[in-house]
């Protein structure tokens, strides 16, 4: 049996596949984010520990047998965060998340100081990545600063508390921007930039290799054996990416959860910094990935459902009741509640919708939310340049994949073809694999695309009607982006 844990931003999941590649357990837990001020998103670290606890709870319940015959654990997570422990292992702060944009400032001077850092590292600098963030600490909280021992992404943090050691992967490691991407590992010269060295650092393994075995504390408390092992694991979408066996060059697929992401699998490093899309490792040797990023995706309808009192459901439903013509009149919406990443990189891009009326009904606000996020999808396709024209296909996968409507919406926009997998495609069944294949397993085996839910195939008559919708959204955007500039400072 193989364990495999995902930390996400809204909750940590885990699940248990056996020497079939079955699922035979799964288990969740909330994680809540704390906003203390605009632009800022962080999360305690012994947040993450005590839910992985609950979670491990649970599947050690519903599956005594399968728990004891657990061999390795994988790990997966969400990037970009800076998780700071001081000499003694005591966190210093907060969790700075992916989605804070607080160190916009630091940001622009980077990209003027040290525009090497691009070219190393592949990347645009974006306030998402973990540099800035450690930039923003050293200017604004500089005694926490001098006392960092040891950067650590969320996923590895949960790997030190597991194992007692300080590893990571270089999927998670590219999106600090401390990372020579083509080189699969650290850049003293990046490091240097950010006043940091490789000790402050973990080790990098591949994400499908041994990257420590449990404390015997741990496997203890837990009722494991001490002889399992931790794979190396990956940052959340190149896991996910393996548990739907996007594993190839020209692979595909869209996550819709928290953020939204189309992430097409290279063979090799095709980096164009300036556009805005992610460059990164993939989890297995020998391959990266390319990444259009929204900061906001299925998180959008959530807002909107708690500022209604409505359960996504119920207004998924009433969306469902709408006719084609309401859809061609709904009002549009900007889906920037947390800025912007891919292309704009504009982290004070904001949440807009546009043609109210009186006898707007609730169902068109939803409508528009799950339309202004495929319409988000679309730009960041649209910088994809290359990788645009292999795909042939993309598989949907997080939250936003359960609602057939917003699967057939995205067909349309994009004009590709969607299909869907059981809700268990995800990281944590990505996590799974890894660490199966750290335990012996065979790619070809191991990662093998999930069974198909359902295909959506696009719709050109009603992709033309989106079309001229998504030419007013990004017109709409443009005249935000000059209105802003009136706002007081």
């Amino acid at each position: 049996m193989y364990l495999g844990i995902d930390i996400g931003t809204s909750e940590l999941k885990a699940l248990i596949v056996n020497a079939q590649g079955d699922i035979v357990a799964s288990s969740h837990a909330t994680l809540s984010v704390q906003r203390p001020h605009s632009h800022w998103a962080e999360q305690d670290p012994e947040s993450w520990w005590q839910a992985c606890e609950q979670v491990l709870a649970a599947l050690r319940q519903q599956v005594p047998d399968a728990w004891h015959a657990i061999r390795a654990i994988g790990l997966s997570g969400q990037m970009h965060g800076a998780v700071l422990l001081d000499a003694d292992g005591q966190v210093l702060r907060p969790c700075i998340l992916w989605n804070d944009t607080r160190s916009a400032a630091e940001c622009e001077t980077l990209r003027t100081r040290h525009p090497q850092m691009m070219h190393i590292s592949g990347n645009m600098i974006m306030p998402g990545f973990t540099a800035p963030k450690l930039h923003w600490v050293a200017e604004h909280e500089p005694a926490i600063f001098r006392r960092i021992a040891k950067v650590l992404l969320p996923k590895d943090y949960l790997r030190w508390r597991l194992t007692g050691a300080f590893v990571s992967e270089p999927s998670d490691a590219a999106g600090t921007l401390w990372l020579d991407v083509a080189q699969r590992d650290w850049s003293d010269e990046l490091l240097a930039i950010s006043g940091l060295t490789r000790a402050q650092l973990p080790t990098l393994v591949e994400g499908s290799a041994v990257s420590g075995t449990l404390r015997e504390d741990v496997a203890r408390a837990w009722g494991l054996s001490a002889t399992v092992s931790v794979a190396g694991g990956g940052g959340d979408n190149a896991a996910s990416a393996v548990g739907v066996g996007a594993v190839n060059p020209g692979d595909a697929f869209i996550s819709l959860g928290t953020s939204g992401v189309i992430f097409v699998v290279n063979d090799r490093l095709q980096a164009d910094p300036q556009s805005g899309v992610h460059a990164f490792c993939h989890a297995l040797p020998g391959r990266w990935h390319q990444m259009s990023v929204m900061l906001s995706a299925a998180s959008c309808l959530r807002w909107l459902c708690q500022l209604l009192s409505v359960s996504e459901n119920q207004l998924m439903a009433e969306m469902a009741e709408l006719s084609a013509e309401q859809c061609r009149r709904a009002p549009l919406f900007l889906p920037y509640l947390s800025g912007e990443r891919t292309p704009h990189n504009d982290p004070d891009a904001s949440g807009a919708f546009f043609n109210l009326r009186h006898e707007t009904p609730r169902a068109l606000l939803g409508y528009a939310v799950i339309e202004g996020v495929a319409f988000g999808l679309a730009d960041g396709l649209a910088v994809l340049s290359d990788a645009q024209r292999q795909i042939t296909q993309c598989s949907l996968t997080g939250g936003g994949a359960r609602s057939t409507l917003w699967a057939q919406l995205i067909a349309d926009v994009l004009q590709l073809p969607i299909v869907t997998h059981p809700a268990s495609a995800s990281g944590a069944l990505g996590a799974a694999r890894l660490a199966w294949l750290s335990a012996g397993g065979n790619e070809q085996q191991v990662c093998l695309k999930p069974p198909v839910q359902a295909r959506y195939q696009p719709d050109a008559a009603r992709g033309a009607v989106l079309q001229q919708r998504l030419r007013l959204f990004r017109e709409l955007y443009a005249q935000q982006q000059q209105a802003r500039a009136l706002l007081p400072a």
